[in-house]
């Protein structure tokens, strides 16, 4: 699922708001700063969701017969792959 830019940062913006709300946690940087990495980190959360994706979806169409998207063939073979490709990248 693709995520607007405006989205990502309104949850980087939520994430160092909680951050700054929290008592144990002290920033040695600005709030900015803060956001700013939790924008890149989300970002990569999410493209790297996109190649789990991808790699889980190419290995279905690489099945020697065809299985429709939707049906509970399809949903289970798409689970399986996507944690495949999850735990092979170790997130």
């Amino acid at each position: 699922m693709r995520i607007s830019r405006d989205k990502v940062n309104k949850l980087a913006h939520t994430v160092a708001d909680t951050l700054a709300e929290v008592d144990e946690a002290d920033f040695l940087e600005d709030r900015n700063t803060i956001r700013q990495e939790a924008r890149k980190i989300l970002e990569m959360l999410l493209a790297d969701e996109v190649k789990i994706d991808a790699a889980a979806r190419g290995k279905i169409t690489s099945q020697q017969r065809i299985i429709l998207e939707g049906t509970q063939e399809w949903d289970i073979l798409y689970r399986k792959y996507y944690n495949d490709e999850v735990k092979r990248l170790g997130i």
